[in-house]
């Protein structure tokens, strides 16, 4: 079966949806019409408004930022960074992430 993901709004509303393995949660989130995050530039690392917080269960197995790229777009997103901020583009479905939480921020503009 796909894995899934379970995306909480900033108000606490949590959405679970299936994300095929290959695409990245920033995907799931538009495909499904889950709202906070927006994914304006489609994926292309250049606008920041797919920020996400990865669950504290989660973030040793997702990991950092892929590269000093979404490094960079952290320092300059709408809503507060914390340690476990990832942009959701640069975040790939695998087997092993089904079941991920991630936390959308307040804002992404």
């Amino acid at each position: 079966s796909m894995p899934k993901v379970t995306y909480v709004s900033h108000s606490g509303v949590a959405t679970t949806v299936d994300v095929p393995v290959g695409e990245s949660v920033m995907r799931g989130a538009v495909h499904n019409g889950v709202e906070g995050i927006v994914g304006e530039c489609g994926g292309a690392l250049s606008c920041a408004t797919c920020h996400c917080y990865v669950d504290a269960a989660w973030t040793a197995k997702v990991g950092g930022p892929e590269n000093e790229f979404e490094a960079a777009l952290l320092d300059g997103v709408a809503s507060e960074t914390r340690p476990s901020s990832r942009l959701s583009c640069q975040i790939v479905m695998t087997e092993a992430l089904d079941g991920l939480v991630v936390q959308l921020p307040e804002v992404q503009f």
